[in-house]
């Protein structure tokens, strides 16, 4: 009897000790709103959408102790539509959807930081969510308007661990272009700094087209300060390259009060080229937090196109149809 209980006490050792070792988590955002877009070029509709503030998702993660500092990681993170229980991530390459369209990685890390392979966001999108009073959802998301690119392919990333609130992002993206290594590949760099209130980013992204004969440029420089009472968004992108000329200069702030948050900013695209197709956008949002996992949200955006600019008011997983969207909706998160 004495032997059968020690065995059990080692075999319990041991279980706990693996894991503690190793780990994996499911996690996710369950987001549905009624979407109302005006103005659009078939009309007005109104819709239930998926993933307005933040886009749906199921998401696995994991963390493995290898020893001597160093423990192997990996993400997978599917997008859904909750509206039609479709795959997110849709496009003309991939019009059904991809199995994990969100990010798909598989690395290493240790106190040096972390190198991950695989689809990934940008370091210059995270640092625009990051500024953005709206964080790149409902319908005042920065990205109606300024211009960056959410995801890389066959990305190797680097991340340095937070260094008294220093962080930094590397990235590059293959082309796998046969012949021409620098045909549709990626480059993405971020450097930032986050510490009490403050939080500043400077972020850069440069996409080569499928021939490798012109590119795309995006430069960020943004920040934000909490007051406490509310918290004040700065930021401008710099656009240029290959038929590219132009700024996004965006301005915002947050005011929190109990469970809620009121949210406003205002953006404007200066356009440099000869089509001068400059446009503004000025958006209002209010969430309220239920809990600590779940929370209503409404927003209302609009939008002004000059000289035919194709800009619309979309929102976290959409790119609109129109120049007013309004969105009301329930996000839960686990």
């Amino acid at each position: 009897m004495k032997r059968s209980l020690v065995a059990l006490a080692i075999l319990g050792t041991f279980a706990t000790s693996a894991s503690a070792q190793t780990g994996v988590t499911i996690y996710g955002i369950i987001d549905a709103g009624i979407v109302q877009e005006n103005g659009g070029p078939a009309g007005n509709v109104t819709k239930l959408t998926s993933g307005v503030q933040s886009g749906s998702r199921l998401g696995f993660k994991g963390n493995e102790d290898l020893g001597g500092g160093l423990s192997g990681k990996f993400l997978l993170e599917s997008g859904f539509n909750i509206d039609t229980g479709t795959m997110g991530q849709a496009s003309a390459t991939a019009p059904n959807g991809l199995l994990y369209g969100r990010q798909a990685y598989v690395g290493l890390g240790s106190n040096w930081g972390n190198l991950l392979l695989g689809r990934q966001e940008t370091p210059h999108y995270i640092a625009l969510r990051e500024i953005d009073p709206f964080h790149a959802g409902l319908a005042g998301t920065s990205t109606n308007l300024v211009s960056t690119v959410l995801r890389m392919n066959n990305t190797i990333k680097y991340t340095l661990p937070d260094w008294r609130g220093f962080n930094a992002e590397l990235a590059y993206g293959f082309g796998e272009v046969p012949d021409n290594t620098s045909a549709n590949r990626q480059y993405g760099a971020s450097i930032g700094y986050a510490n009490g209130p403050l939080v500043v980013k400077l972020a850069h992204q440069r996409v080569e087209n499928l021939t490798g004969t012109g590119h795309v440029r995006n430069t960020l420089l943004g920040g934000s300060w909490d007051f406490g009472v509310a918290a004040i968004n700065l930021a401008a992108n710099l656009n240029k390259g290959t038929g590219v000329d132009s700024r996004d200069y965006l301005v915002g702030f947050s005011v929190p009060f109990g469970p809620s948050t009121l949210i406003a900013s205002y953006i404007r695209k200066d356009d440099h080229t000869v089509i001068d197709q400059d446009a503004s956008q000025w958006a209002l949002g209010y969430t309220y937090a239920v809990s600590k996992r779940t929370n209503f949200y409404a927003s209302y955006g609009s939008i002004n196109d000059s000289n035919g600019a194709p800009y619309t008011v979309g929102n976290a997983t959409e790119a609109g149809s129109g120049d007013k969207a309004f969105n009301i909706g329930l996000r839960h998160t686990f």
